[in-house]
């Protein structure tokens, strides 16, 4: 069993920071998808696709991988440039526009 180690990214529909501050563990899939033969409707038999387990520090995410005998994969962190932005910014001389006019 493998598990992949990462910090999760801002989601594009919220404004701030919540949970983005800790670090996720989450078992890596080992069987693909399949599909229901009497409904047809998306299932999965790998159970441990859902264990999602939070932790303050990739430390100790990899700390309890490796006390569980689990091979894991540390993903880069998520870590976005910060950009200024003021509302002046829109009318400052010699700026390239994008309009559409």
């Amino acid at each position: 069993m493998s598990a992949r180690i990462y910090r999760p990214a801002k989601n594009a529909m919220q404004s701030g920071r919540a949970k983005t501050t800790s670090w996720v563990l989450e078992m890596a899939p080992e069987a693909p998808y399949g599909r229901d033969p009497l409904m047809g409707w998306t299932t999965m038999r790998d159970m441990q696709r859902q264990v999602k387990m939070r932790f303050p520090s990739k430390e100790a995410a990899i700390a309890w991988a490796e006390r569980h005998g689990l091979e894991y994969t540390v993903l880069p962190d998520h870590s976005p440039s910060p950009r200024n932005k003021s509302y002046a910014d829109n009318f400052r001389f010699g700026r390239k526009r994008n309009w559409t006019h």
